[in-house]
């Protein structure tokens, strides 16, 4: 399974990205224009001294990142897609999708891919989780229903 972040904007959300990552043998995508550099020292403190450990790989837009991704299941998360994402069967190459923090998925995005767009359920109080928070929440889920393949036995 592998985490891609879609123009990501905050270092600490991809620093603790990054660390659940390393943590699952979960590879990370970066895909477009950052937010910051990933020389920054705001990146390497959220991901502590796990983020050499990251399995990175960097795409310069959407498209060549699709090109790399072809044959695979792509899930993507936003606040308002149809399906809780809970309800979704994942398999184990699946890619999981977020978009930007402030902005989420373009609008093309949305389009192109809205019957594959699922969401976290809130209280509605808030417009969505942290970035962070719903990638791992999505992850733990989705390597649950593959019965935690990243598990070392005890």
């Amino acid at each position: 399974m592998d985490i891609a972040l879609i123009e990501p904007e905050i270092p600490g959300n991809t620093g603790s990205i990054g660390r659940v990552c390393v943590g699952t043998g979960t590879r990370l995508h970066l895909v477009g224009q950052l937010g910051f550099s990933l020389d920054e020292k705001y990146v390497r403190r959220a991901g502590l001294d796990y983020w050499r450990h990251v399995q990175l790989q960097l795409h310069p837009d959407f498209s060549s990142f699709l090109q790399a991704m072809a044959g695979r299941t792509l899930h993507f998360y936003s606040a308002h897609g149809p399906t809780r994402y809970d309800r979704v069967r994942y398999g184990a190459d699946d890619v999981l999708v977020f978009g930007g923090e402030s902005r989420g998925f373009p609008q093309e995005i949305r389009d192109q891919f809205a019957g594959q767009m699922c969401y976290l359920p809130t209280t509605g109080a808030i417009r969505s989780l942290n970035l962070a928070n719903a990638v791992t929440a999505v992850l733990y889920e989705a390597a649950r229903q593959n019965d935690f393949p990243f598990l070392l036995s005890p």
